[in-house]
């Protein structure tokens, strides 16, 4: 396994981070504690996690994953050798049974409160090492959207200051160790890191969002924030959802796959420019006799910006050709080729 830093902290994460959304969902808890141990045997030491989880996110399954978690921390007694992540959610259009409800979430000292205390219960542990907002309250681009779509209604949300006083107090109380944002622009990037700086408040030491050989909006803007200000990206979705896998090839739907079970949720990696991508993809991995997912997870794990690649799985199968891509370092010759599919269509997967 490699590791890197955390952004300016002392701790050094694995290249290859364990993403657990499934677990309470499409994995049972078994199943769960199996790819933890599996994951840890390799050398994977960041696993991360949120509030929000198990996905598909529903009231019957809310907090599921964390449980998971935090009943194998009771059963293995290893706290201390996983760097644990996890999120906090916010504002939403559903997910009525967070909290006192959708409209209602955000990152004000209530919500902050309410939620971590909730988290570390479930978890079964004192603190948590990297706390994340899981989205911004600020209407901006995600989860498939691109364009920024200015509204100037769009101030009913907590300001940064705030934010970071409210997370300061979790950090002084020792209920999180560092924090981080998921889903942010580059603009809010620039803005955490100022307001940190001028008020003597947390750093943010990460940032959470998409990132996939189909969909490289990152390297337009957020990754000059990431490379000088010592920002890394924690990549998720390196595989499209398991598109770039190449099991829904020619339409395929397998049993208990993402797209099998929520056809309609993850459509922003499934368009029709995306499937004729993902069949380049696929074949150039062929080409060089590597699995098409260690090859897609081998070009997230060295970008220069990434800190860990979030790496999912619901079999071991799946898991060790995830975490296989850790020993294979791409030749410039795939890397020019990587580059003449995606100049042919930049980001249609977004």
């Amino acid at each position: 396994m490699k590791y890197r830093k955390l952004g300016t902290t002392d701790l050094d994460v694995s290249v290859i981070c364990l993403g657990t959304m499934t677990f309470g969902e499409q994995n049972n808890q078994q199943e769960g504690f199996d790819q933890m141990d599996y994951a840890l045997d390799r050398g994977v030491n960041f696993f991360d996690t949120a509030e929000l989880y198990a996905v598909m996110p529903r009231k019957e399954t809310y907090g599921k994953t964390e449980e998971i978690i935090g009943n194998w921390f009771n059963a293995r007694k290893n706290r201390n050798k996983i760097i644990l992540a996890s999120k906090i959610a916010s504002k939403s259009n559903d997910l009525e049974w967070i909290r006192e409800g959708a409209k209602t979430l955000g990152f004000d000292k209530k919500n902050l409160d309410a939620a971590i205390d909730a988290s570390l219960k479930r978890l079964k542990t004192d603190y948590i090492d990297l706390y994340q907002l899981h989205w911004p309250e600020r209407k901006v681009p995600r989860f498939g959207e691109l364009d920024y779509k200015y509204d100037p209604a769009d101030n009913n949300w907590t300001s940064i200051e705030e934010v970071l006083h409210n997370l300061d107090n979790l950090v002084k109380e020792g209920k999180v160790r560092h924090v981080g944002l998921s889903n942010e622009t580059p603009w809010g990037m620039m803005k955490f890191l100022q307001v940190a700086k001028e008020k003597n408040l947390p750093r943010m030491m990460c940032i959470q969002n998409v990132y996939s050989l189909v969909n490289r909006v990152f390297d337009i803007a957020h990754s000059e924030v990431s490379i000088s200000e010592n920002f890394g990206l924690l990549a998720y979705s390196p595989l499209a959802g398991g598109r770039l896998s190449g099991k829904y090839i020619g339409g395929k739907n397998p049993k208990n796959a993402r797209y099998t079970l929520w056809p309609r949720r993850f459509s922003r990696h499934h368009t029709e420019r995306g499937e004729i991508a993902i069949e380049k993809y696929i074949k150039l991995s062929e080409k060089y006799n590597i699995p098409p997912s260690t090859f897609a997870n081998a070009f997230v794990n060295d970008r220069p910006f990434v800190t860990s690649n979030i790496i999912g799985a619901t079999t071991l199968e799946q898991l060790k050709e995830n975490i296989d891509s850790i020993d294979l370092t791409l030749t410039d010759e795939m890397h020019k080729e990587i580059q003449d599919i995606h100049l042919s269509d930049p980001n249609p997967c977004v």
